[in-house]
């Protein structure tokens, strides 16, 4: 059934500000970018920003999609230091894999992960 993660979609009340603030985190600078919707590729994987909120029942952080990433400890540094709010922190959750949650300023969670 599911094949693997294409998108991650995180809706946002401030498209420009949220589009600077994903950018300056990944350095990557978005291959879409239109006034209804930013489209980043990461390494093969989307990420997009979306400003329509008509369909989103509860803002929050009812999903999490977990990004890879090669040292969690500085990632979740630089995503604090950036805005981002700690929602759980750096654990080990088994076989030397690591997790950690944030949310973004529009109230999104991101996920992070590390596996050795």
């Amino acid at each position: 059934m599911f094949k693997k993660l294409r998108t991650v979609i995180y809706h946002v009340s401030d498209l420009q500000k949220a589009k600077e603030w994903y950018t300056a985190l990944t350095g990557i600078q978005p291959y879409f970018d239109e006034p209804f919707y930013v489209g980043f590729d990461i390494n093969g994987f989307e990420l997009g920003l979306d400003p329509d909120f008509d369909d989103v029942l509860e803002r929050g952080t009812q999903a999490v999609a977990y990004w890879k990433v090669d040292d969690i400890g500085n990632t979740v540094k630089k995503f604090k230091k950036a805005g981002a709010v700690i929602c759980s922190k750096v654990k080990e959750v088994g076989g030397g894999i690591k997790v950690a949650t944030l949310v973004d300023p529009w109230g999104n969670a991101i996920g992070l992960i590390e596996e050795n």
